[in-house]
């Protein structure tokens, strides 16, 4: 089969990447959305931790199930897709970029466009182009990132009726550098977790095809090169999980930045004021002191849920768009 050229591969790659995360993201919002809420919750997202702390104010939400409740009847079914609006305009170019510069990387690296190719590289080369991946694509569509964090986490009665006056807003009291609050702590959090996330998912499918190879030694019909949509939908399981495990934190102190200074109903607690934290380690300092290492995790539960799924539906969507979109440009 003829490979398609650099321009076609590109388009090729960012196409299916923007298709693979819109799926992903529509379908995972609900988790996200709980995830959100409780990682921009000052007060304990537990009610062990208010027990074990004797906290008179009550917390908002309190468990991932009291949440869903919560959200279900203040705000309906329409409430687990608030702000999935911008989550899409940004998610879209975000995989888009990240898989067409991934796949430049790899190819650079191995001197051959193929992707079966790629799976040959050394674990640490898929590791760095991950990475490298994932920095380009958050710079790319990061105001999407800060607007869907703002219009998930404001509950109902809305203080942003819709993704334009919170951009007017945000511009009004921030300017434009308000686009881009928590950008320092996302690169430091999308390193090691795109690394992680794509380095991991490319361990996995070598673990996957040697197990393949083992197997069709006793059994001819199985063709160790190929894996089934089940392998690759574990492969991306894993990979998400793997990655959202290590670098909660930082999406933790990410959230914090992105919503500081703004607007939120009384009813939700506390709000993070205006410049509440000086950088980024300033930040993780000041969680840890105020909320103990379980306001580092406030939201693991939804996120590690979400992560497992979105992951996997995103490499199964890629890997499956991919091919068959390579398949209608090498036949023209």
């Amino acid at each position: 089969m003829e490979e398609p050229g650099q321009l076609k591969r590109a388009l090729l790659d960012a196409t299916a990447g923007a298709i693979a995360g819109g799926i992903s993201r529509t379908v995972t919002s609900p988790l996200d959305v709980i995830k959100i809420r409780f990682q921009v919750q000052l007060e304990p997202t537990a009610s062990w931790a208010l027990i074990r702390r004797d906290l008179s104010r009550s917390s908002k939400y309190t468990g991932m199930f009291q949440a869903t409740k919560e959200i279900f009847r203040e705000e309906g079914l329409p409430g687990f897709w608030r702000g999935n609006v911008p989550a899409l305009l940004m998610v879209m170019p975000y995989t888009a970029i990240q898989f067409a510069v991934l796949h430049k990387l790899k190819t650079f690296v191995s001197g051959s466009s193929k992707t079966a190719d790629h799976i040959n590289l050394s674990p640490y080369l898929s590791y760095i182009s991950g990475a490298l991946a994932g920095c380009a694509a958050t710079v790319g569509s990061y105001p999407f990132d800060l607007l869907r964090t703002i219009l998930a986490s404001q509950g109902e009665p809305k203080i942003y009726p819709n993704m334009r006056s919170a951009t007017f807003d945000i511009l009004r009291t921030r300017g434009f550098r308000g686009l881009y609050a928590g950008l320092s702590p996302t690169l430091v959090e999308i390193i090691p977790y795109a690394g992680l996330q794509f380095g991991t998912y490319d361990t996995f499918k070598r673990w996957c095809m040697a197990w393949n190879n083992s197997r069709s030694s006793s059994i001819s019909s199985t063709t160790g090169d190929s894996l089934s949509s089940f392998q690759l939908f574990i492969c991306g399981l894993a990979a998400g999980t793997c990655a959202k495990l290590v670098c909660h934190p930082l999406d933790v102190v990410k959230k914090r930045f992105q919503i500081e200074g703004l607007q939120r109903h009384p009813k939700y607690g506390a709000r993070v004021e205006q410049r509440a934290y000086r950088n980024l380690f300033d930040a993780l300092h000041r969680i840890l002191k105020s909320e103990g290492w379980h306001g580092l995790y406030k939201g693991i539960v939804p996120s590690t849920i979400k992560a497992a799924p979105a992951g996997a539906v995103t490499f199964v969507a890629y890997e499956f768009t991919s091919d068959w979109l390579e398949s209608i440009f090498t036949s023209t």
